[in-house]
């Protein structure tokens, strides 16, 4: 008669704690990601999307007044004093600018800079920034001529050793209102 040979016990066998620690990493990535969603909730964009994308038109209507103004804009951003410096040039010359730098991503990363008119020298505008401004930015500059406002808005990578130039690409999706 053959002998029976004892069964070790489940823990002394590799299979059942490679399943175990399978199924550990899966409930903890799950929480350390629950956790993540919690702590960094998405920002809310715009809860009514049908008025804004009635915007639209207002929106090109400014890059539209900008373009007939002729206008050109040079912007260099100074990393050791913080000072930003704007070269306009076209048919425009308001008291006062407004240069947004904005973050595609990252919110808290955008920055708001007014500029005043320099007496000294027309076309240049001097404003201030408080901390180092880097990476891929949305850079919108809006000024008024008469009573309506005109805007440039591009897509620019800032860097401090490279001037950013706005005007100098043609206005997307403004070809179909030209027709």
């Amino acid at each position: 008669m053959p002998v029976a040979t004892a069964a070790s016990p489940w823990y002394k066998h590799l299979w059942p704690w490679i399943i175990i620690a399978i199924l550990a990493c899966s409930v903890t990535l799950t929480l350390s990601m629950v956790t993540i969603a919690v702590n960094n909730p998405d920002n809310l964009v715009n809860d009514n999307y049908y008025e804004a994308g009635k915007g639209i038109n207002r929106s090109l209507d400014r890059e539209l007044l900008a373009q007939t103004l002729q206008l050109r804009a040079k912007v260099h951003l100074d990393e050791l004093t913080g000072e930003v410096e704007l070269h306009l040039t076209g048919n425009s010359n308001p008291t006062t600018l407004e240069l947004n730098l904005i973050s595609p991503t990252q919110p808290e990363k955008d920055r708001k800079i007014n500029l005043a008119r320099s007496d000294s020298e027309p076309g240049r505008y001097i404003g201030q920034v408080t901390d180092k401004v880097e990476g891929r930015r949305f850079v919108e500059l809006l000024g008024v001529e008469g009573d309506r406002t005109w805007r440039m808005f591009e897509e620019e990578q800032v860097s401090h050793d490279k001037d950013l130039l706005l005007g100098d690409e043609p206005l997307q999706g403004a070809e179909d209102l030209k027709k």
